[in-house]
């Protein structure tokens, strides 16, 4: 028995699936090539010589969703640009993540505008905030790190808990893209009596 154990103790590891898989997903997280305002730029630089992110095994932004798992939403969301995020998000294979890069991004700037999304969390889950206006790449990289430290902790026995929004926000959101989408496209038709009126609802408008 003692020369089995002095045989075979050099020739195996031992490990979980769990930790081989957490180990793979988060040596190699792959962004996605998405960038919405100045915040972009700095996420850009991360990829240069000087930050090199290829460090974290996540040098390889892909071009496509369905071959990334991580989005980084750099910069302002507006309300036109946020069904096509959400449909981005879709689009990505599970797991994926998501980084709010930036104080637009996050909470929607310094100012309370009616076209930008108060936050991107409102349409897609998200996983790390990174502060800043715009945050420097070593604040990205540092995102980096604490969302390869959320999914050294993931288990396949226990799925991702799915992150479900609050119905009245998903409702007052939508409205508020078809009233922007309204305002937007309405066309000007002439009663008989030559005054103009809303299309879609009939309400006089001044004329000029």
């Amino acid at each position: 028995m003692g020369w089995l154990q002095n045989k075979f103790e050099k020739n195996f590891l031992i490990t979980t699936v769990d930790y081989v898989f957490n180990w793979a997903r988060k040596s190699a997280v792959w962004p996605m090539t998405f960038g919405l305002a100045c915040c972009a730029i700095e996420m850009i630089a991360s990829s240069t010589a000087r930050f090199d992110i290829a460090r974290f095994g996540s040098e390889v932004f892909r071009p496509s969703p369905r071959q990334s798992d991580l989005m980084i939403v750099a910069g302002t969301v507006t309300l036109k640009m946020a069904p096509v995020v959400k449909r981005i998000y879709d689009q990505m294979p599970d797991p994926k993540w998501v980084i709010s890069m930036g104080a637009c991004s996050s909470v929607g700037g310094p100012f309370n505008t009616y076209a930008v999304l108060q936050g991107v969390d409102k349409i897609v889950p998200t996983d790390v905030y990174v502060i800043g206006c715009p945050p420097r790449p070593e604040n990205l990289l540092y995102a980096l790190l604490k969302l390869q430290d959320k999914i050294d902790q993931m288990s396949l026995a226990k799925k991702p808990t799915e992150v479900r929004l609050d119905p009245n926000m998903v409702e007052n959101f939508k409205r508020q893209v078809m009233i922007a989408q309204t305002l937007g496209n309405f066309a000007c038709v002439r009663s008989r009596s030559g005054q103009a009126k809303n299309e879609r609802s009939g309400i006089p408008l001044r004329s000029s």
